[in-house]
């Protein structure tokens, strides 16, 4: 018999269309529910469900109760079927996480580095600490899609170089040499367009949506019509370094006056030599002597809702705001959003501000999520 491509196209469109029905599924879903979803026969069904069960990504996941006659069996995709790795790089530390097709967590560690000098330095100890932390997690490598890692960085249109990294000091540097030492498919983007992506991605419906990525360098990205808006050069969303205040606090950047000078976590450890939640801590006593304390938190609390309010204004759209710092942000939202309501000429109502969904892991998990959607796209 000749091949017939369409007939081979067909079978694997009925294949992908059955997965991706599981993995989106909501609720029950079983085989006579997927031929009437899909509008296909139950043999088809069956025979491509064969396949993908064969592959370990599909499985029986129970039956369901019956009002009467035989009970209807039901199927779920394997989480765990692949796994996709995430880094965080920071001037001070790296944040590693493992997580399955669902963006579910399943390690995560934390480990304090020095400041990044040469990038195949980095890469070298990049290689070193994932590998342990593959091992100490029992991370099966070979159900492991990639590892992707994210930098405070501008990056380069082609993705090879560093435009600029300001809280890494680093500027117009080739990429070359940072995961030479990986024998995993990599991936390296900016890390707060990485926080966007996942924040999109666990969010219900595609609304068009402006992250702000609160941590030591504060960055962000835009996601308009369920993707990424990245501008003419890559390097929309750089809300950090708007200006603020004018002739203000000097930023890493070397301006002055911008967002990230006035509400960066680095802030606190600069002013105070604590940690944040050490800080939030003596904020919370609210007793005397914290005098000092309440006011550079409010004085962030200012300057953040200007930020909010410019970009509610340019954008119109909802306003996410993601990061370790968002981690503490739930008790002063209310406040912040008195603020940004105090600033906006047009708007009281502050609903389109939101807190990010996965807080403080955002950005590794956002860039382990390349090589989740990579998979999706292919299955």
């Amino acid at each position: 018999m000749d091949f017939d491509p369409a007939m081979a196209d067909r079978r694997r469109s009925a294949s992908s269309n059955i997965y991706h029905c599981l993995y989106n599924a909501k609720d029950f879903c079983s085989r006579q529910s997927l031929a009437r979803e899909l509008n296909i026969s139950l043999p088809t069904v069956y025979q491509n469900l064969a396949k993908l069960m064969a592959a370990g990504l599909i499985r029986d996941s129970g039956e369901q109760q019956s009002t009467g006659g035989r009970k209807a069996s039901g199927l779920s995709i394997v989480p765990d079927a692949r796994i996709a790795a995430g880094v965080s790089v920071t001037e001070n530390r790296l944040r590693l996480v493992a997580a399955d097709l669902l963006l579910n967590e399943l390690a995560y560690r934390e480990i304090p580095i020095q400041p990044v000098v040469r990038l195949s330095d980095m890469g070298g100890l990049l290689s070193q600490v994932l590998e342990q932390f593959l091992d100490d997690f029992n991370v099966d490598r070979d159900r492991l899609l990639g590892v992707g890692i994210a930098l405070p960085a501008i990056m380069s249109p082609d993705s090879r170089r560093i435009v600029a990294a300001p809280t890494l000091q680093l500027k117009d540097l080739s990429l070359e040499g940072l995961t030479d030492s990986m024998p995993y498919p990599t991936y390296i983007e900016n890390d707060a367009a990485c926080g966007g992506h996942a924040e999109l991605f666990v969010r219900e419906g595609n609304r068009n949506m402006a992250y702000l990525s609160l941590e030591n360098g504060v960055g962000g990205a835009i996601m308009f019509g369920g993707g990424p808006y990245l501008g003419d050069n890559r390097r929309s969303g750089e809300f950090g370094h708007m200006c603020v205040e004018p002739g203000g606090l000097r930023c890493t950047c070397g301006k002055m006056g911008c967002l990230e000078a006035y509400c960066s976590p680095r802030r606190v450890r600069d002013t105070f030599g604590i940690t944040l939640d050490e800080f939030f801590s003596r904020l919370r006593q609210r007793g005397s002597g914290y005098e000092e304390y309440e006011a550079l938190w409010d004085n962030m609390l200012r300057h953040l809702a200007i930020g909010i309010a410019n970009i509610r204004l340019a954008l119109d759209c909802d306003v996410v705001l993601g990061g370790f710092l968002s981690e503490f942000l739930a008790p002063y939202l209310p406040r912040l959003k008195e603020y940004v309501a105090g600033i906006h000429p047009f708007e009281a109502d502050t609903d389109y501000l939101h807190l990010s969904t996965l807080r403080r892991h955002t950005v590794p998990l956002g860039v382990a999520l390349h090589f989740i959607v990579d998979f999706l796209d292919r299955v």
